[in-house]
């Protein structure tokens, strides 16, 4: 979703059909018109010899639950110089900095290739209520093979507060308008509106990767 909300809602649509089709590269990509070259190179946090590609999510974002898996599918055959990292923003909806909480927490515990994909499902398809801490510590506390006393201790932990305020800054660092956006070598930037579409967004994630490697 859009600070300005423009709406990717015709993004959405194809995108089981196209994702395995992401990594075509039919033709060059153009600074401008398909993304956007930032001003300031952005931070990265990506070992020596790899491209970072940082995909700018929220939990209250509709449109980051349906790209959620066609992304998941693309950093399984993304290219072998290229790392993945997510970062929920500070903005989308209400009560952002609880859904950023929830995301490192679960990052910390090591828990979210489980329950990564089951809280965008509980707040768009079961229409639960994660508003608040006390919401979410009680639906952590419900989920298989959580501890929900770690869980809590974690989640307010300085840890955790620290990669909120640095998903802040990284967020300002891209001047991320909307989600979901993708951040590419901390030079680059493309969001849904710049791609068309979802699937196309992640052709020119690709492109750019290429591009980053031969510079």
């Amino acid at each position: 979703m859009n600070r300005r909300d423009f709406s990717l809602a015709s993004a959405a649509l194809g995108l089981a059909s196209l994702a395995p089709a992401v990594h075509a590269q039919s033709a060059p990509f153009a600074a401008g018109e398909d993304y956007a070259v930032l001003k300031k190179p952005a931070p990265t946090d990506a070992p020596a010899g790899k491209v970072e590609v940082v995909e700018f999510f929220s939990y209250n974002c509709p449109h980051c639950a349906t790209f959620e898996p066609a992304l998941e599918a693309w950093s399984r055959k993304m290219p072998a110089n290229a790392v993945l990292r997510r970062v929920p923003v500070p903005f989308v909806g209400s009560d952002v900095a609880t859904k950023q909480k929830l995301y490192y927490t679960l990052e910390a515990m090591g828990k979210l290739d489980e329950l990564h994909m089951k809280v965008f499902q509980a707040i768009h398809v079961d229409r639960q209520r994660l508003f608040g801490d006390a919401a979410v510590l009680e639906w952590a506390g419900k989920q298989p093979g959580i501890d929900a006393k770690r869980f809590e201790e974690t989640f307010k932990s300085f840890g955790v507060a620290g990669k909120v305020q640095r998903a802040g800054q990284l967020t300002q660092a891209y001047d991320i308008p909307g989600t979901p956006a993708m951040g590419v070598a901390g030079r680059w930037y493309v969001d849904g509106g710049m791609g068309k579409t979802l699937p196309r967004m992640l052709q020119i994630c690709d492109y750019l990767v290429g591009q980053a490697a031969k510079t």
